[in-house]
């Protein structure tokens, strides 16, 4: 345990990087390197390790993000880390920079080029085959992401390592630096279990065996990035690897140790999972306390009985978006009810709206808005369904595609909501689901149960401990 004001400790996380330093401090950070440079500043951090950072103990965590949505659990971990004394960098694209400022952590800028083109071509896909298309930029763009990896890691000299799987190097940084690594993910995709199927298979469950035989998929970032991944082992001084290497083990045969942070609550610990997997709870950022509501929002909340909220994030696809505005305001119109609908980066487009009782807005905390309406539709990322459960409210996920089904298949499984409308039915299924949603007193029972079993955990302190006891005092 880390424990004294003597002590230090450096975590770097990246989603798409990060770190701590300080009696439990964790840095998050991603840099850029590229040619000779790296064996060079290898050495000279097993050197700073060895003897120039006294009793110092980093960890450093890489995420690769899309989204806010998938480095604000990130940040907040940060946060936690940085109250417990740990000296916190995090590695995320530049423009999160004033989110990750709000927990007075440090940050050193990386993958803002993979952001900027998801926010560029996300809108403009039809659908997932166009998002194939993609590929070859978005490796180009990956690639670049692994040496800013490495060129956060040099400049932090961690002592623990926190990535996120999408964040190609940062195992193999750990093992370069010899420091151990934690894997970070918000959804069970990488412990194989009996008790379902690894979340991009949605929720139906394959039966014992084929459950834990799906987790085999988890082994195909080495597959397609295997020679990228080799080049970059080459390039720090390791060894080639396998193209099937178990992510789940070191190189010297031991567990990777893994930390989920979201609910027991929402997904119930399988009884098959191992001691080095980590179910933490949700890790949720406190509310801004700066942050207000324009004139046009509050003035919509105080005018009548509070809204359905309806929003699909960053699932783009714009050529359906003119298709998804017009089912999801004939369902509001249908059932007579009031709504706010958020337009993200082209989920849903925005236009006029059709009456006084549709709000059309183009981002809003969820942490403070949900609490505020009556229930909330949404895509099923991650910490959209996290924010819906956490503030109590019946949620309806429409899934499009990775693991949105198999959140929509939990928060139905949990009584919280209805069963998941895929997108593509939205237009013949969506008055009827949302008209389910409002009406059936259970699931509105429901939620707000699970939403005060949520809110009593502390997600981002169990994670801190699991940290600290990782790295010896």
């Amino acid at each position: 345990m880390l424990h004294g004001s003597a002590q230090r400790c450096r975590a770097v996380a990246q989603r798409f990087g990060a770190v701590p330093r300080t009696p439990a401090a964790a840095r998050i950070c991603c840099g850029r390197c590229a040619g000779k440079s790296g064996r060079q500043s290898l050495s000279s951090a097993r050197a700073r390790r060895s003897g120039d950072h006294q009793g110092g103990h980093r960890a450093h965590p890489d995420h690769h993000l899309r989204t806010r949505g998938d480095i604000q659990p990130y940040v907040a971990f940060a946060g936690a880390l940085r109250d417990r004394g740990h000296d916190v960098t995090l590695a995320v694209p530049e423009g999160f920079r004033d989110l990750v400022a709000g927990v007075g952590v440090g940050m050193h800028p990386a993958g803002s080029r993979m952001l900027t083109m998801l926010q560029e071509i996300m809108p403009e896909l039809s659908g997932p085959r166009d998002a194939l298309r993609t590929l070859g930029v978005m490796r180009e763009a990956m690639g670049e992401l692994v040496e800013e990896q490495w060129a956060a890691a040099r400049a932090a000299a961690p002592d623990l390592i926190v990535y996120h799987p999408k964040c190609l190097a940062g195992p193999h940084i750990a093992e370069a630096l010899g420091v151990p690594g934690v894997l970070s993910i918000p959804l069970p995709f990488y412990t194989p279990t009996r008790a379902f199927p690894i979340p991009f298979a949605g929720g139906a469950s394959l039966g014992g065996w084929g459950n834990r035989a799906s987790y085999a998929f988890t082994r195909m970032a080495t597959v397609m990035y295997g020679g990228m991944i080799n080049d970059f082992r080459s390039r720090i001084g390791l060894g080639r690897i396998g193209r099937f290497a178990d992510p789940l083990r070191n190189p010297d045969g031991t567990p990777v140790p893994v930390l989920y942070p979201y609910s027991r609550h929402v997904v119930p610990v399988p009884a098959d999972f191992p001691p080095s997997a980590h179910v933490t709870g949700y890790w949720f950022l406190p509310p801004d306390p700066a942050w207000t509501p324009d004139d046009r929002l509050a003035g919509f909340l105080a005018a009548g009985e509070p809204p359905v909220y309806v929003g699909f994030g960053s699932m783009g696809f714009g050529k359906g978006a003119d298709e998804r505005r017009d089912a999801v305001l004939g369902a509001l119109e249908a059932n007579r009810l009031r709504g706010i609908v958020a337009t993200g980066w082209g989920g849903l487009r925005a236009g006029d709206a059709p009456s006084d009782e549709v709000l059309v807005v183009d981002a809003v905390p969820h942490d403070w808005l949900f609490e505020r309406v009556a229930a909330v539709v949404h895509h099923g990322g991650a910490g959209s369904t996290a924010a819906g459960l956490r503030a109590g409210r019946p949620s309806l996920i429409c899934p499009f595609l990775g693991d949105q089904p198999f959140w929509g298949a939990r928060v139905s499984a949990a009584g919280a909501g209805p069963a998941p409308l895929p997108a593509k039915r939205l237009a013949a299924g969506l008055a009827e689901r949302v008209g389910d949603l409002v009406r059936d007193e259970e699931y509105r029972r429901r939620a707000a149960e699970l939403g005060a079993s949520i809110r009593a955990e502390d997600g981002t302190g169990a994670g801190c401990k699991v940290l600290e006891s990782l790295v010896p005092a």
